[in-house]
């Protein structure tokens, strides 16, 4: 723990003060923020590990010293912030500083955050507890939206050209073409529409799962009905079918899941595996262990190809924002929201190799009966 005080010429010198200067009860080095304490007097009693990496200065260098010297923060304006706030002669009722972003020498921005310890209610200022966070998972998480934005911006206007130019075209030229050409030019904008609309349920299903909202809706599902479904729909859209092998044991637990996101989970598994794997596309459903604490089934559905796979270095970042296992198009947001739906529902997923070298995604769900049926 880094408390103590050092010798600096012409700075008045502070008791050495107790281990734990604040009566936190922990280490101060165990706290994940940076903490910088003061005394009564300015002088620097406590510097903990994480204030170090985030200012770049070591606890010696810190203890002992004068705040202001320690920390020289200034505003986005460029004023001296110690001077704007003057915790020492200002008003005797302050309690506290809000977080509130501010520069260190360099130009490195850090989210500072203050609290006036008083002996008594608007005495003098016995202790001045400062908290520094860095910023850079915040600047992460504004970078992901400003991405997220951005790519569906670039998703959108693409179908909405489309849109645009072929029902302009038709309105202002309806009598020069064919009944062929109208029904071709319709079908391609009806196709477009279809395109935006997911891309906006995505959107919405993204904003859910980042703020904890996506809402499941529990009804029995036949699991291997569903996995049926989407195979009769790719056969019908042109797949051969035996690209496609669909293995159920039996019995299977009754699962109570949302039917909706759960043909969405499919979908979008069974999508990657046509697009971006090779060979045959093999879907195992089986009973499982359930991810739930207090369940003793679930149900896992395993989908495999046989193509190239996903590289060894790619397999932790499948199932977050803007991953694409190829350049074959798309947004890139897909595994990452059929993750959120999986988990939505209490369960698991995992990406692997399958036996033949292709990819390999098992999701497992619980069993989630109604506790009337138990």
């Amino acid at each position: 723990m880094r408390v103590g005080t050092s010798s600096v010429p012409g700075a008045r010198q502070a008791p050495r003060p107790p281990a734990d200067p604040v009566g936190l009860g922990v280490d101060p080095d165990d706290l994940p923020d940076g903490l910088v304490v003061a005394d009564e007097h300015g002088l620097v009693l406590c510097f903990n590990r994480a204030a170090e990496r985030i200012t770049a200065r070591s606890a010696g260098e810190a203890l002992g010293r004068p705040l202001e010297a320690v920390l020289p923060l200034v505003n986005l304006d460029g004023c001296r912030w110690w001077q704007l706030t003057d915790p020492y002669g200002g008003l005797a009722i302050r309690v506290r500083q809000p977080e509130r972003n501010l520069l260190l020498p360099g130009g490195r921005e850090v989210l500072v955050a203050a609290r006036y310890v008083r002996t008594e209610p608007a005495g003098p200022l016995h202790r001045l507890v400062v908290t520094l966070r860095d910023t850079e998972a915040r600047r992460r998480t504004e970078r992901s939206h400003a991405e997220l934005i951005a790519t569906v911006a670039h998703e959108l206007r693409s179908p909405l050209t489309s849109v645009k130019g072929f029902t302009a075209t038709l309105l202002a030229k309806w009598e020069r073409f064919t009944d062929d050409q109208k029904r071709l030019m319709l079908e391609t904008v009806d196709a477009d529409a279809d395109r935006v609309t997911r891309l906006i349920a995505e959107l919405l299903d993204i904003s859910r799962i980042d703020s904890g909202r996506l809402e499941v809706r529990r009804q029995p599902v036949d699991i291997g009905a569903a996995v049926g479904r989407h195979i009769q729909a790719y056969v019908a859209a042109g797949q051969g079918a035996d690209r496609f092998l669909l293995r159920l044991a039996q019995p299977l637990p009754a699962l109570w899941a949302d039917p909706d996101k759960v043909d969405q989970v499919l979908s979008n598994l069974l999508e990657n595996a046509v697009r971006h794997g090779e060979g045959t596309v093999t879907i195992d459903i089986t009973p499982a262990a359930s991810p739930r604490e207090g369940e003793d089934t679930g149900t896992s559905v395993t989908v495999s190809d046989e193509g190239a796979g996903i590289p060894e270095e790619s397999m932790d970042r499948v199932f977050t924002r803007f991953w694409r296992g190829s350049k074959r198009g798309g947004t890139g947001l897909g595994l990452y929201i059929v993750k959120g739906i999986v988990e939505a529902h209490g369960g698991t997923i995992t990406v692997g190799r399958a036996p033949g070298g292709g990819a390999l995604f098992r999701f497992t769900l619980p069993v989630a009966a109604p506790a009337y049926l138990s």
